[in-house]
């Protein structure tokens, strides 16, 4: 459905705009009544008008008083919702927050736009739409009228192309400066040393003014088009810094001819503008760094594939590949969808969606996932999931979307860096009056002024934030662990206690075989044998325990002749001409003689099951569900945290008291029923507590929605993982740690970032005012702020789930 904005014939006068909003989830008149209520309430709403049959908010309202989001936010508080798209751009051309601020508004401009979100880390803009209400073309149109560049979609190829041929020509321009630069910096370096040596006027001019008009263009680019949209950036204060120092030793040189010698600042603005894109390539290099993860996983998936056509391998692109098509993976080439093996097996390697540092063996039957790396094997695949709805497309969306999103502190610094440029243009201002009217020369005010104006950094606060979100989050991705926003970030930290599900999460989910108990005259084995013959027709979970029981003992099993599964109380089977019962006692019968071993099972939680061959009890399988390999250790590594454990299922108590025990829960909760885990949940977060809830089942949604954090183990269901904030890639309860860990060391970083970008500015700029820095030295100390800024949050990317190591 088409969402229409546009402003009346008498804009001018009235700013009258009307706009369709496409409305989801009414039912009825009143639903309707409700959507309207709402609207009409809303400042600046002039008239609303709610058709339920075609799902559409028709408003009128005064475009100077509100706007699309304001409409959209009123519409969501009903409980209803707005269709939306989204759109992401590739920008270049962005220099600093600042840049990004711009975009951000000019995007927002566009008729339709609810919410724009620009990333000066990743270069992309996100664009929240209402469907029809603007085409990608009008997007970049916008951010070209705001003076930078911009393509739809993300990171591909070709982009990486681009930005590698401007990675070179940055090289090349900052060669030719560093040569240029190199005359003028040894004059400094010499008149430092109290040598009386200096380069002729008419030399320092022509090796300054190449580094000041060809290789600064890009500064006067960019602070112009600033100008142009009425706001600062950093290219601003370069850009007039250096122009002060250039344009007043022209002037000498012009007026003074070689009677300018050791007065003149050509070195000054040349170094200048040399350290500053030296500053700008390492920082682009570190950026590209902080991105690697989320690009690493957009280059994962082949562009072509070799499916089954006809009988006949056929090699097509990617995107031919249907539903159902049968795939066919080469020893060593990556998977081109997700799917289901059906002939083959192989060892793949998934090392780089999950985490896992291993390959791991699939055989037919087995779920595989695009992009990992097939081993030596080859392998026929039922295509089951292509494009955006395999699992490396939705990895990759999570990150991406986790990378693009701002922390809470990020809007204080835009608000702060908004101001920041033109506030300190004035600083520099009052610093050459200040100089002039203490009775300085006009040349040592100049120098303050230009060494206020260099030493200023609104890019390290630009980049404090996003540099530290992007190097965690592809940390945490490469580890297998998906957050999937800042506001989940945030969470994460507070977190002071983690409830646990038990089954799927603590433990496989899988049962498996944990004690036999034959009567006299029967073997182990011969239990076991005769158990899983007759349970090889089974799809039950304690049916296939025995048979892979059966099958890891290397016992041959026969055929059942008949089979026949009784609900509630267990199978029936002939097998070898002998009639099975395995069950209940009330289906298989019982033994006095067992009677004691089968309580001492129960009340150790396991699940015991009589065997019986023609109405004569064999003896007793114990069965329970496994705990994980590093479930002990996820526990006490929560511990280790000053963090309680708690373990929430709906299991018997006996059994949930049995793996507590075992595993060192905190506290128990058992017998609650799905409907009553998110009221435990609330109950813990009304006491003041922030809670981490970890399930992966259906009935594991509505508490993981509950809670402050939802984590979901990436084996579960689509539900659990839907409605959680972080998903673990691997069944390992040791990440829940270090999920908690690397939140921890991201927010750290942030906040390290922040401090030492303002702590930089606001000692800095002082004493470069009181004239106790050189302009050159200035420079480079704005440079390296930026620089450092990155480097930190770089420091992220070492981060490891060094408890999930242990247990790969």
């Amino acid at each position: 459905m088409d969402a229409t904005s546009h402003v009346s014939g008498a804009a001018a006068r009235t700013a009258t705009a009307h706009l369709a909003l496409p409305i989801t989830g009414m039912t009825c008149a009143g639903c309707a009544r409700r959507v309207e209520t709402a609207l009409r309430a809303a400042a600046g709403v002039e008239a609303a008008d709610v058709n339920v049959a075609l799902e559409r908010a028709d408003v009128t309202y005064d475009a100077d008083a509100t706007g699309p989001a304001a409409l959209v936010g009123a519409v969501k508080a009903t409980g209803f919702g707005v269709r939306e798209q989204v759109v992401r751009l590739q920008i270049s051309g962005m220099t600093c927050t600042t840049c990004a601020q711009r975009v951000e508004q000019a995007l927002f401009a566009v008729p339709g736009v609810v919410a724009a979100t620009v990333n000066v880390a990743l270069d992309t803009a996100d664009v929240r739409l209402l469907p029809g209400a603007a085409d990608a073309g009008t997007l970049v149109r916008a951010v070209e009228r705001a003076g930078y560049g911009a393509r739809l979609g993300d990171a591909t190829p070709e982009t990486g192309a681009d930005e590698r041929e401007a990675s070179r020509r940055d090289l090349i321009e900052l060669g030719v400066a560093g040569l240029l630069t190199l005359p003028l910096l040894a004059q400094m370096v010499a008149m430092t040393l109290g040598l009386d040596w200096h380069l002729r006027p008419w030399v320092e001019l022509a090796l300054a003014t190449p580094v000041q008009l060809w290789i600064g263009r890009r500064f006067y680019r960019a602070a112009w088009s600033a100008l142009r949209q009425r706001s600062g950036n950093m290219d601003q204060l370069v850009a007039v810094g250096t122009s002060a120092a250039y344009l007043y030793s022209l002037w000498l040189v012009l007026t003074e001819g070689a009677a300018a010698a050791g007065h003149l600042y050509f070195e000054a603005a040349a170094v200048i503008i040399t350290l500053v894109l030296l500053g700008k390539v390492l920082e682009a290099r570190a950026k590209r760094s902080a991105s690697a993860a989320l690009r690493e996983l957009m280059t994962l998936r082949p562009s072509r594939a070799r499916v089954l056509r006809a009988g006949r391998e056929v090699e097509v692109d990617i995107a031919e590949v249907a539903i159902g098509d049968m795939v066919v993976v080469r020893p060593g080439e990556r998977l081109p969808v997700d799917g289901t093996i059906v002939r083959g097996d192989s060892e793949v390697d998934e090392s780089l969606i999950t985490g896992e540092s291993l390959p791991v063996v699939r055989r037919v039957g087995d779920q595989v996932v695009a992009g990992s790396i097939n081993g030596p094997g080859l392998l026929r695949i039922r295509a089951e999931r292509i494009g955006e709805e395999t699992t490396l497309a939705k990895v990759a969306a999570l990150v991406a979307q986790a990378q693009a999103g701002k922390a809470p502190i990020q809007r204080l610094v835009d608000r702060v860096s908004a101001v920041f440029v033109p506030t300190v243009l004035v600083i520099a201002a009052l610093t050459l009056a200040a100089w002039l009217m203490a009775g300085a020369g006009f040349e040592l005010a100049l120098i303050a002024a230009v060494s206020v104006l260099v030493i200023a950094c609104p890019c390290a606060l630009g980049l404090a934030t996003p540099t530290a979100l992007v190097a965690g989050t592809g940390a945490a991705a490469k580890a297998g662990i998906l957050i999937r926003d800042i506001n989940t970030l945030e969470r994460a930290h507070g977190v002071d206690v983690v409830v646990l599900d038990k089954t799927g999460t603590l433990t496989s989910g899988k049962p498996a075989v944990e004690r036999l108990v034959p009567v006299a005259g029967v073997s182990d084995d011969e239990l076991l044998r005769t158990a899983a013959s007759a349970q090889r027709g089974s799809e039950h979970p304690l049916g296939r325990a025995m048979v892979s029981a059966a099958e890891a003992r290397g016992l041959t099993l026969a055929e059942p002749e008949s089979f026949v599964a009784r609900v509630g109380e267990g199978v029936e089977a002939t097998v070898d001409g002998h009639r099975m019962r395995i069950g209940r006692s009330t289906l298989a019968g019982s033994d006095p003689r067992l009677e004691a071993a089968a309580a001492d099972g129960e009340a150790a939680g396991l699940s015991m099951v009589w065997v019986t061959s023609d109405d004569h009890v064999l003896g007793l399988i114990g069965l329970a569900d496994t705990v994980r390999d590093d479930a002990a250790t996820a526990i006490a590594a929560l511990h280790n945290r000053h963090v309680p454990a708690l373990l929430l299922t709906g299991d018997n108590r006996r059994t949930a008291e049995r793996i507590g025990a075992q595993l060192g829960i905190d506290e128990v909760m058992a017998e609650v029923r799905p409907d009553e885990k998110a009221a435990k949940v609330q109950a813990l977060t009304a006491e003041g507590r922030r809670v981490a809830m970890v399930g992966d089942g259906v009935n594991d949604a509505p508490a993981l929605a509950a809670a402050d954090l939802g984590i979901a183990m990436g084996s579960g269901a689509d539900v659990a993982l839907e409605t959680a904030g972080v998903t673990l890639m691997r069944p390992r309860p040791s990440l829940v740690a270090a999920t908690l860990d690397v939140a921890s060391r991201t927010r750290r970083k942030i906040r390290q970032n922040l401090f030492w970008a303002f702590a930089y500015n606001v000692v800095g700029i002082p004493i470069a005012a009181l004239g106790l820095l050189s302009p050159a030295v200035a420079g480079a100390a704005m440079a390296a702020s930026s620089v450092s800024v990155v480097t930190n949050a770089l420091l992220l990317r070492r981060w490891t789930p060094e408890i999930a190591d242990e247990h790969r």
